[in-house]
């Protein structure tokens, strides 16, 4: 028989009080921090990375050899945790490519995989190339199962498993993903997906392939499906409407675990959650998580070595890296930021007064100067 632990005053439990409080002095610290609730991942979230995949789909895009293995480099060095990769059954040309890149040796945190097709013939490519993991894909909306594929939920299910059998069979990780999720019938999905959790995939993934989804809808979805499935849960949010950003936020709060990027957002149509775009959204709430995760100095490096090779420019309203991203030309906005420029000038100056100073001393200066800023918030 279990004991009753208040009987003995060793209830350790947060009551409604304790929670209350620790949600107040959180807002104190950092007014932005996302609202608190059990199921949000918004600090403890993966990068799948899919420059190399969803964005060869880009009006311009056309990645040899040698910038694919540029991009995936950079991007493994800046600390994303999956980087995805066209399918091998897409041409000759991307199975050699695919087999280059799984050679390159990036570090253990940040496997390749490929996204392909659910059929055994794909998955056998995707596997033969040496990659971590394998992402199969098929329609569940009544549009896509009437034009694409034929098939009905039995016959996607009964595919599905066999697929899913196999590639975990050969030692890959696996994630099952539908297509075009939110013009799915709710039903038909969870009954999906449920099964694939229960075959022992690694994550299922929800997929807004139209971009017309709201963040309202996305939550819903997520959170339901979280009540569903004990695997993780990932994301892939396409642009249309111009809520990637806030759809991938609102998927996290709801639960999910994994966000699909690309740099520069850039993809089929108007592309999907831009990789700095998701990332300035992440850091006003999530600070500490996402600077000890990723470099975000290098974030304009790996804009700059994109927007070369699709022959685009980085836009001048880009979250972080946009030229007049930290421009304020409003008379109210300017003197704020002019008043600490005069505060942190007098320090620099009088330490100066002081002794010589070096671009450390005045680097030290203004990390501790923004330190007591935030202290003060």
């Amino acid at each position: 028989m279990c004991s009753d632990p208040a009987a003995d005053g060793s209830n350790d439990q947060p009551t409604a009080t304790t929670v209350a409080a620790a949600l107040r002095e959180a807002k104190r610290s950092n007014p932005y921090q996302s609202v608190g609730d059990f199921l949000s991942n918004t600090n403890k979230f993966q990068i799948i990375e899919s420059t190399l995949r969803e964005g060869e789909q880009f009006a311009n895009a056309f990645f040899d050899t040698e910038t694919k293995i540029k991009i995936a480099t950079a991007l493994s060095d800046f600390g994303v945790e999956y980087i995805e990769l066209t399918s091998p059954a897409a041409s000759e040309q991307s199975r050699r490519d695919c087999e280059a890149i799984s050679k390159l040796g990036l570090k253990a945190s940040n496997p390749a995989s490929h996204y392909t097709r659910c059929t055994l013939e794909d998955a056998k490519l995707a596997c033969d190339c040496g990659v971590h993991g394998v992402d199969v894909v098929i329609g569940t909306s009544s549009f896509l199962r009437e034009h694409s594929h034929g098939k009905d939920m039995v016959a996607i299910t009964k595919q599905a498993l066999e697929v899913i059998e196999y590639i975990k069979s050969r030692g890959c990780e696996v994630r099952f993903s539908s297509e075009d999720s939110f013009r799915s019938d709710l039903v038909d999905l969870l009954q999906l997906y449920r099964a694939v959790d229960n075959a022992g995939v690694n994550r299922v993934g929800v997929a807004d392939t139209v971009g017309c989804a709201t963040p309202r809808q996305v939550y819903d979805l997520v959170r339901t499906l979280r009540g569903v499935v004990s695997t993780d849960i990932e994301t892939h949010f396409h642009n249309d409407t111009g809520c990637a950003i806030a759809n991938a936020h609102a998927a996290l709060e709801a639960g999910a675990t994994h966000i699909d990027t690309s740099v520069l957002g850039i993809g089929e149509r108007n592309g999907i959650t831009p990789l700095g775009g998701l990332l300035a959204r992440m850091i006003v709430g999530s600070h500490d998580y996402v600077t000890s995760r990723y470099k975000l100095h290098k974030l304009k490096e790996i804009e700059d070595l994109v927007a070369e090779a699709v022959q685009v420019n980085i836009p001048f309203n880009s979250p972080i890296t946009g030229f007049c991203a930290f421009t304020h030309k409003a008379g109210i906005h300017a003197k704020a930021i002019l008043n600490d420029v005069k505060l942190l000038t007098s320090k620099i100056k009088a330490m100066a007064d002081i002794r010589p100073l070096a671009i450390d001393d005045t680097d030290s200066i203004i990390r501790s100067f923004h330190l007591e800023l935030q202290d003060q918030q």
